[in-house]
């Protein structure tokens, strides 16, 4: 299979695990139990907890390319990062709609007096201007601000964990475990980062030698933060 099969491969996998969540909460309302004695309890808790697994999904895509080699799963890192926007959406119009009923004055009311929803509702704002510069072309018109703008969904993502905890009375065992995958997806890159700063205290006999030796492409140009 030719490099460009495996990628459309790789694509169509991704695209059939993120949206197996929507196909069983589907499946699950007009099919099963009807989502239990509280559907949109159980909707709001399902939608929440899927926008962060794909959250930290998408967050795994560089680390996972970068300890396997296999540098096809760079060419998903978008789908799943866009994915994660996607069901972040869903959860926020389901708080919006089906809780709240649009009522602005009692929304706004739980953004500004209750701490969870104001982190949550954070969460999601930065998220939008990731969404929206995601694109090919906004990478070139950003260059290295690309990436500085894209670090916020480590924020986003700590955010979303936080929000995750509060918001479970019952079992909060699955809030922590999102907090561990997520402090070691931080931690490999701190690691990551370090041992680049330490290499470049190192002179390079390639690049001291000669003006024309190896050059590194750039996080911005490989679509990486």
């Amino acid at each position: 299979m030719t490099r460009k099969g495996r990628v459309l491969l790789l694509k169509t996998v991704v695209w059939a695990v993120c949206l197996t969540p929507l196909a069983w909460v589907s499946y699950r309302f007009f099919l099963g139990d009807g989502l239990g004695v509280d559907p949109i309890l159980e909707f709001e808790h399902w939608s929440g907890l899927t926008a962060l697994t794909v959250l930290l999904g998408a967050l795994a895509v560089t680390p996972l390319r970068r300890l396997t080699g296999y540098n096809d799963l760079q060419k998903v890192r978008r789908i799943v990062g866009l994915f994660a926007f996607f069901y972040v959406t869903v959860h926020f119009m389901a708080w919006l709609g089906l809780d709240q009923y649009f009522g602005w004055s009692y929304i706004g009311e739980d953004i500004a007096e209750r701490p969870f929803i104001t982190i949550g509702f954070t969460a999601f704002l930065l998220l939008v201007p990731l969404a929206v510069t995601s694109t090919k072309g906004w990478i070139r018109r950003l260059g290295k601000n690309w990436v500085r703008l894209h670090r916020l969904v480590y924020v986003s993502g700590t955010l979303g964990v936080v929000h995750y905890l509060w918001a479970t009375k019952a079992d909060d065992r699955w809030p922590f475990v999102a907090a561990a995958v997520l402090a070691g997806l931080f931690g490999v890159r701190v690691w990551w980062s370090a041992r680049a700063n330490a290499t470049r205290r190192v002179p390079s006999a390639g690049r001291a030698g000669s003006p024309d030796g190896p050059r590194a492409s750039t996080p911005a140009a490989r679509g990486e933060t």
